[in-house]
């Protein structure tokens, strides 16, 4: 079996142990590997007796169901931001970001650039509330 047939089996068999699990399908903006620790998290809380019933279960899910979706950037697709009196912009690559002729495979590396300090890129480019 492909390692792309293996990885497909094991998002099925993942879904229908979610479905089982929380009676719900497994929301679209969840990452597989949360997928696979929510999953593992839950199966070990429902074996602890203390954690028995619905409890555990409904926190978890009202906790995904607020989660936000990634943001995604198509390519082309050119940010601003105005620092120190000076207008940056960067535009998205189809790996990675480009900013004042430069390739970078972060915006926290041309935050990191623009500013001298240590920066979450999607929240200085105002992607992040």
């Amino acid at each position: 079996m492909s390692a792309v047939m293996e990885m497909r089996a094991n998002r099925i068999e993942l879904d229908k142990r979610w479905s089982k699990s929380f009676g719900s399908k497994v929301p679209k903006h969840i990452q597989y590997k949360l997928i696979q620790l929510a999953l593992s998290w839950h199966e070990q809380m429902q074996a602890d007796s203390h954690w028995k019933g619905s409890i555990g279960a409904a926190r978890l899910s009202r906790f995904l169901k607020q989660t936000t979706p990634l943001i995604t950037l198509s390519p082309g697709t050119r940010l601003m931001r105005e620092w120190q009196g000076k207008v940056h912009q960067v535009t998205v690559l189809v790996k990675g970001f480009e900013h004042q002729g430069k390739a970078y495979s972060s915006l926290s590396a041309i935050a990191r650039e623009i500013t001298g300090t240590a920066w979450s890129g999607p929240l200085f480019f105002g992607l992040k509330p």
